[in-house]
């Protein structure tokens, strides 16, 4: 059986998709049970629309709460653990922060009943704009429903803040304050505005190296509240270049969705653990490859992880904050889902042609475990927009 899969200059190409869900080449993996030990290895992960609520665009998001919670079992079933309610989630592209506050409480409860590790964005996305108080207090209310919820928070990167801010000094305020009390050490967020175009100029200067000095000197001032660092800017040299400036104990999570192979297998220097999105789809595969360098086998960990980055920086390409859509797509192919439904109606800020690559690409890897329901769910999908056999 073959598909007739659209291009992106708007011919149709034949593609016979695989019939086993990994490649006869590739080396069997340590037993799917075993613990992650060498790095901290967080997916970030999407949220489960519920596709029979009879919701607007404008309406608060109906999520399918079980299959939501269904999605993070299996995250953490290999030995992932799993970032809650950040941007993968749609956070401020979909899902509120009502909608937000009810997933960090029913993932961290699911968390507490299965042994998993879990981590929250806590933002101030129930903010248009505002004072630096309201702001403070804002990030305040989201810092109390994580830790209440037995959760570690990551102080996620606010919209509202980079309006409001007029130097490199509120930021050194806010950040001052929110982490003189919090319970636990957070993970800090730096998301670049190729993820979000709001937060340009973060940290008070569009200048990277100027922001970058603000950035640690947050850090610096207060080492013993900060567990890490995420950095979400796709550009591999600037991360290293501050996770080697970092406090001793600190850690550095990339969140760069381009190049988190060679980050996360480091250097003589250091490396980076992951909080990433892209570990949505592949978490399995990842899982494996981290289990590998838990046994020093560093050329294995990226005989398994680089393959999938043609696969990545095509889900992640501009519009960058688009991706989820791709993510979800996946899912419901993989068989995570019964629908591409997406809080927001996102299932269609791609277009078809992109969609059909990403299946493409994720089929060629293996990532599905059934991949004749990949197949007949692609064909559904193409159907609908009018490709025939």
């Amino acid at each position: 059986m073959t598909l007739r899969l659209p291009a992106a200059d708007g011919t149709l190409r034949t593609y016979r998709p695989r019939t086993e869900p990994r490649p006869r080449t590739e080396p069997l993996p340590p037993a799917a049970g075993a613990p992650l030990v060498s790095r901290t290895v967080l997916a970030a992960a999407h949220v489960v629309a519920d596709p029979y609520a009879d919701v607007s665009l404008d309406s608060p998001a109906a999520v399918d709460w079980d299959a939501t919670l269904a999605f993070r079992r299996h995250l953490w079933s290999h030995g992932l653990g799993v970032a809650e309610a950040m941007d993968t989630a749609q956070r401020g592209m979909g899902l509120d922060w009502g909608g937000a506050a009810e997933l960090i409480r029913r993932s961290a409860a699911e968390a507490r009943a299965v042994g998993g590790r879990i981590v929250c964005g806590a933002g101030t996305d129930q903010l248009t704009g505002g004072t630096l108080a309201e702001i403070r207090a804002a990030y305040e209310e989201q810092l109390a429903v994580v830790e209440e919820s037995g959760a570690r928070a990551v102080l996620m990167a606010s919209r509202a803040l980079a309006a409001g801010a007029t130097g490199p000094e509120d930021y050194l305020e806010v950040y001052g304050h929110l982490l003189r009390q919090c319970a636990e050490p957070v993970i800090l967020h730096w998301l670049g505005p190729l993820f979000d175009p709001a937060l340009e100029g973060y940290w008070g200067s569009t200048d990277p190296d100027t922001a970058t000095e603000v950035f640690l000197e947050v850090v610096a001032a207060h080492p013993d509240k900060v567990d890490g660092v995420k950095i979400s800017l796709l550009d591999a040299g600037r991360e290293v270049a501050l996770r080697r400036r970092l406090p001793h104990g600190v850690r550095c999570y990339t969140g760069d969705d381009f190049h988190y192979p060679e980050l996360i297998a480091g250097d003589e220097q250091g490396f980076s653990h992951a909080l990433l999105g892209v570990l949505d789809p592949l978490g399995p595969r990842a899982a494996r490859a981290v289990r590998l360098l838990d046994t020093g086998d560093v050329q294995g960990f990226r005989a398994l992880l680089d393959p999938t980055v043609e696969l990545s920086r095509h889900l992640f390409e501009p519009p960058t904050r688009f991706y989820k859509t791709g993510v979800v797509l996946l899912a419901w192919l993989a068989g995570h889902q019964s629908h591409f439904t997406m809080v927001g109606g996102h299932q269609s800020a791609r277009s078809l042609p992109h969609l059909a690559r990403a299946y493409e690409l994720a089929d060629g890897l293996g990532l599905f475990p059934d991949p004749v329901l990949a197949e007949d769910r692609m064909r559904t999908l193409l159907s609908l927009y009018g490709v025939t056999p």
